[in-house]
C-alpha cells in the first residue's frame, strides 16, 4: 500500500474529513489505528490528514469543544483512502438523504480508484454521494432501518461490526470503527502489523460476532448458561474435526439451545465463527511459516488445500499462494509497495 517510484518511499495517505458535529472519538480512530504501523527502518505507512470541506479553520463537534482543522478539501483529491467518522449534524443529508453543496464540490475532488470508508452514520455521506449503490453495507443498528428506507438501493447488513466491499467499506457504530480501520491495516500489511497496532491501542485486533450482540433482547442472565467455554476448547482444537454437539457438549446444553444461546452472545452461527477462526488461523500460518498448502490446510482444520483455498476466497477475495505472496515477510518489512488493493 505504500508506494515506491524510482526508489522513493511514500506512505498511504488517508485523509479524515471532518464534518460540522463531528464525534471527536470516531475522529480520533483513524489517527490511532493508521498513524502506530512503521516498516523496518520506523518509516510511518501511513500518512493521517484531517480536512474539512471549507477552508481551514474551526470545525463544531458535538461536544462542548471544537477543533481547528488545518486542510481544506483539497485534501481529498490527495489521498489513498478517505475515510467519513459520523457526524450529528448532517442536515439535508440526514433529512433528505441528498449531499450539500459543499460536500458534493469535496466529493468531486476525490480520485478515481480510491478507497473510501465510513464509520457509522458517515455511511449516509457514501450513500448520498452513490458510492454504495448496489453495494453490501452497513451502519449503527439503532439506524440501520430508516438508513435502507433512505436509500433503498443499498444493501444494508445491520448484523455485522463492518462490510469490506473492495473499494468501499462501512462500519458499525463507534467503537467499531476500531475493527474496520485495524481490518484496512491488516489487509493492507498482514495480520502481524494489524495485531501490534491492536496490542498497543490495547483492543483485540478481531472480534468475533457482529451488531447482534449488542442490541438489547430481552435474553436469560449470560451468567446462567455462556459459551464461552466452549469457544476456548474449540479454539485449542481448530485443526481437529468439530462438530456442533461436540460444541455443545462442553457447555452441557441441547444442540438447540447452544445453537441459539450461541448467537445471543456472538452474532452468528457456531458454524460461521468456526469458520472465521479458521480462516484467522490459516491466514496466521500462511504469513508465519513455511508450511506446505496441504499442512496449513490440515492446521487450521480445513483438511484439504482445495477447500481452504474456497474458503479464503470466500472470505479475502484472494487465493492462499497470493495472501502468502503479499504477507509471507510482514507488511513492515517490504519495501516495494507490494500489497492489497486500494
Amino acid at each position: 500500500m505504500t508506494s515506491a517510484v524510482a526508489g522513493e518511499f511514500r506512505p498511504h495517505r488517508v485523509a479524515v474529513l471532518a464534518l460540522d458535529g463531528i464525534l471527536p472519538f470516531e475522529l480520533g480512530i483513524p489517527h490511532r489505528i493508521f498513524g502506530r504501523p512503521r516498516d523496518a527502518r520506523g518509516r510511518h505507512l501511513y500518512e493521517v490528514v484531517t480536512c474539512s470541506v471549507r477552508p481551514p479553520g474551526m470545525v463544531e463537534t458535538d461536544a462542548d469543544f471544537a477543533v481547528q482543522i488545518a486542510h481544506g478539501p483539497q485534501t481529498l483529491a490527495t489521498a489513498d483512502t478517505v475515510i467519513v467518522p459520523a457526524s450529528y449534524e448532517l442536515g439535508p443529508l440526514y433529512d433528505e438523504g441528498r449531499l450539500t453543496e459543499e460536500l458534493a464540490a469535496a466529493f468531486a475532488l476525490v480520485r478515481p480508484g480510491t478507497r473510501l470508508a465510513s464509520i457509522c452514520t458517515g455511511a449516509y455521506v457514501l450513500a448520498a454521494a452513490g458510492y454504495l449503490d448496489g453495494r453490501p453495507a452497513t451502519t449503527h443498528w439503532a439506524d440501520a432501518e430508516r438508513f435502507q428506507r433512505m436509500f433503498p438501493k443499498v444493501k444494508v447488513d445491520a448484523d455485522v461490526l463492518f462490510v469490506d466491499d473492495g473499494d468501499v467499506l462501512t462500519s458499525a457504530g463507534v467503537a467499531a470503527g476500531i475493527d474496520l480501520c485495524l481490518h484496512m491495516v491488516r489487509r493492507d500489511f498482514g495480520t502481524a502489523v494489524a495485531n501490534e497496532v491492536a496490542r498497543r491501542t490495547v483492543v483485540p485486533p478481531h472480534r468475533d460476532g457482529g451488531q447482534a450482540q449488542y442490541i438489547h433482547r430481552p435474553v436469560p442472565d449470560p451468567q446462567v448458561a455462556t459459551t464461552t467455554a466452549a469457544r476456548a476448547w474449540a479454539l485449542g482444537r481448530l485443526h481437529e474435526p468439530i462438530q456442533l454437539r461436540d460444541l455443545a457438549e462442553q457447555e452441557a446444553m441441547s444442540v438447540r439451545t447452544f445453537t441459539r444461546r450461541f448467537r445471543e452472545e456472538v452474532g452468528i452461527s457456531p458454524g460461521q465463527w468456526l469458520t472465521q477462526q479458521r480462516v484467522e488461523r490459516a491466514r496466521h500460518l500462511l504469513e508465519s511459516t513455511d508450511l506446505s498448502m496441504d499442512q496449513v490446510a490440515r492446521e487450521s482444520g480445513f483438511n484439504t488445500a482445495q477447500s481452504m483455498r474456497q474458503h479464503l476466497q470466500a472470505a479475502l477475495g484472494v487465493t492462499p499462494t497470493a495472501y502468502r505472496r503479499a504477507f509471507r515477510t510482514g507488511g513492515a518489512d517490504r519495501q516495494d509497495g507490494v500489497g492489497t488493493r486500494r
